[in-house]
């Protein structure tokens, strides 16, 4: 009696291998499961990134007020009728006037 039970033992251990720690085992699921769930994590950012560049393109291929925005922003430009003004932080040191050595 006491090998009979001891080979359904054996028997039921070598069933349960194939389930915890086989190639299609639950631990290789799981860590599966964990894999998807950071790729979407990466997806969710990347599509969030992507419909933003979507709307600045289309921004761009609509008018002239993004390109505009773009080109203040960026390059510094200004109209040909417009006055730039540029406002200094108050830490800013003020430009030392350069002192003129005379000539001989």
């Amino acid at each position: 009696m006491k090998i009979i039970t001891l080979i359904l033992i054996v028997l039921l251990l070598l069933l349960q291998y194939p389930l915890w720690l086989g190639r299609g085992g639950w631990l290789r699921v799981q860590d599966l499961h964990r894999q998807v769930a950071a790729e979407q994590q990466i997806n969710q950012k990347i599509q969030i990134r992507n419909g933003l560049l979507d709307a600045e393109v289309r921004d761009l291929k609509q008018g002239t007020e993004a390109i505009e925005e773009r080109a203040r922003s960026e390059l510094g430009m200004i109209k040909s009728d417009e006055v730039f003004f540029q406002i200094l932080d108050g830490n800013a040191s003020p430009i030392s006037p350069v002192s003129s050595v005379p000539a001989k």
